[in-house]
C-alpha cells in the first residue's frame, strides 16, 4: 500500500482545524454527483486532514450484510472484505456493536488473528475504526489505516471529529437522493457500486493490477460475454467468497 500525501511535508501540514473540516465537507457535498461521489471525496478527505492516516474506507450494513461502499486511493481491496468473510475484525466490531475499535499496532494485536495476518501483509500496523450514526442503517463505520505503529494516536480527537462531520454528511446526502429517487433505486446504485468495487480489489490483489487496468479488464470481459458489469462482479466476489468459504472447513 504507498502512502497518501498531499505536499511536500509530512503530516504537519494536513489540515487539522474542526471549523474548516466542516467548511470542506460542506463544500465536498454539494458539489457531489450523488452519493457515491461523496463517500469516495470523503474517504480522500479523510486521509488528507486526520495526521497518521495512510487509507481510509467506509462500512455500512446493506441487504443484511457489511460492505465497503467507499475507499481512498491506495486502500487494498481485500482489507475490509477479510473481515466481512470472517466476521471478525476492527471495522465489523465497530459497526456492529457502536464502539471505536483502536489497534495501535497490529504486530502485537490478538483480538483478530485471521485479520491481523493479512493486514500485515499489506503493510497496515495501525487501525482505527469509528462507528457512524447513519439513519435507517443499523451498523456503519470509518476505518482509518495507518502504516507506521500507533501513528494514530496523536490525531484520535481529529479522527473522531472527522468521522462526526462524515456522518452527518452521509446522512444529508441519503435524504437529498431519497427525494430524488425510490429507496430500491438508492439500494440497488449502492450494491451494484460496492460489488464492482470488490470485484475490482480481487483483481487488483490477484493479478498485481492499478484500479484502473484491473476495472478495464473487467469491463472487457463484460463486453465479450454480454454481461452486465454489475452482474460479472457479482460472479467474481460470490466464487472468491465460495472458495474463501471452502477453504476455511
Amino acid at each position: 500500500m504507498t502512502p497518501q500525501t498531499t505536499g511536500p511535508g509530512t503530516g504537519t501540514d494536513r489540515n487539522t482545524d474542526t471549523d474548516t473540516d466542516a467548511d470542506t465537507l460542506d463544500h465536498a457535498m454539494a458539489r457531489a454527483q450523488g452519493l457515491d461521489t461523496l463517500l469516495r471525496d470523503l474517504t480522500d478527505r479523510a486521509v488528507q486532514q486526520v495526521p497518521g492516516a495512510d487509507a481510509c474506507s467506509l462500512t455500512v450494513r446493506r441487504a443484511d450484510r457489511l460492505m465497503t461502499l467507499a475507499g481512498s486511493t491506495g486502500l487494498p481491496g481485500g482489507l475490509d472484505l477479510r473481515q466481512y468473510e470472517n466476521g471478525s475484525g476492527p471495522c465489523v466490531d465497530a459497526a456492529e456493536t457502536g464502539s471505536a475499535q483502536y489497534s495501535p499496532d497490529l504486530a502485537a494485536e490478538t483480538r483478530w488473528p485471521a485479520y491481523t495476518e493479512y493486514a500485515l501483509a499489506t503493510g497496515v500496523r495501525c487501525v482505527l475504526a469509528l462507528p457512524l450514526a447513519v439513519e435507517g442503517e443499523t451498523g456503519a463505520a470509518l476505518n482509518l489505516y495507518g502504516l507506521r505503529p500507533d501513528s494514530l494516536a496523536p490525531a484520535l480527537d481529529t479522527a473522531r471529529a472527522f468521522a462526526q462531520r462524515a456522518a452527518d454528511a452521509v446522512n444529508e446526502a441519503l435524504r437529498i437522493e431519497r427525494e430524488q429517487a425510490s429507496a430500491a433505486d438508492v439500494r440497488t446504485a449502492l450494491l451494484s457500486r460496492s460489488v464492482i468495487d470488490q470485484a475490482v480489489g480481487m483483481l487488483m490483489a490477484r493479478e498485481r493490477l492499478d484500479a484502473h487496468r484491473a476495472l478495464e479488464r473487467l469491463r472487457r470481459v463484460s463486453q465479450d460475454r454480454n454481461v452486465k458489469l454489475r452482474d460479472l462482479c457479482a460472479q467474481v466476489v460470490a466464487r472468491a467468497s465460495g472458495g474463501a468459504s471452502h477453504g476455511r472447513k
